[in-house]
């Protein structure tokens, strides 16, 4: 490159190299990015994630520990969305789950398939509440399909990345609800038209 790679350069590698299952790649990308960021919760949740999906548990709960060590906590996860001139906000938890429940279902119907083994190992997922699947940026898509008349596009601000799960969810979701839904992530826009993103699913 000819500049210096920054933080984002460094989390975009990173990102990527957990969608490809590159190991060496992604800590290379994570010890220059931790280098630069100490303090920033999501480089340890993205290196964490990039061991959990390789299946190598020692390594994400090192990792784990290195964040809790470090003083470095997460942030909670929330997603807001305009209804009618209010804004509502969405966290992890709120109870909206019976017609979530039945969104899941329909989308299932045409093929979508919940990702919530990726990051968990067996032990952790026989003991995971359900409910804790269920990110915010699902809560407020499903309070805006049941909030907003048809046809009005669906917007979404989220303060983290957007997972793998919940990507692949609001694509089928836009499919059956034949509604345009935008997330706006901590990185970037997603438009999901049609049981498509823009992005076409690297972000």
């Amino acid at each position: 490159m000819p500049i210096k790679p920054d933080p984002m350069v460094w989390r975009t590698l990173l990102s990527s190299c957990i969608v490809h299952k590159n190991i060496e790649l992604g800590e290379l990308a994570a010890k220059n990015l931790l280098d630069l960021e100490p303090e920033d919760s999501a480089s340890y949740v993205l290196l964490s994630n990039m061991y959990a999906v390789s299946r190598r548990w020692n390594y994400r709960d090192q990792t784990r520990e290195m964040m809790k060590n470090r003083g470095v906590r997460k942030e909670p996860g929330r997603s807001w969305i305009e209804v009618m001139n209010k804004i509502h906000a969405f966290f992890v938890g709120d109870e909206i789950y019976e017609y979530l429940e039945e969104l899941n279902n329909r989308a299932a119907d045409i093929g979508y398939v919940q990702d919530h083994n990726s990051l968990l190992n067996e032990t952790e997922m026989e003991q995971k509440d359900p409910t804790l699947y269920v990110h915010s940026e699902k809560l407020a898509v499903t309070f805006a399909l049941l909030s907003l008349p048809d046809g009005i596009p669906i917007r979404v601000m989220k303060n983290l990345r957007v997972c793998s799960d919940c990507h692949n969810w609001i694509k089928f979701i836009s499919r059956i609800s034949n509604r345009e839904i935008v997330v706006r992530d901590a990185y970037r826009f997603h438009h999901f038209e049609n049981g498509n993103c823009s992005c076409k699913d690297f972000w």
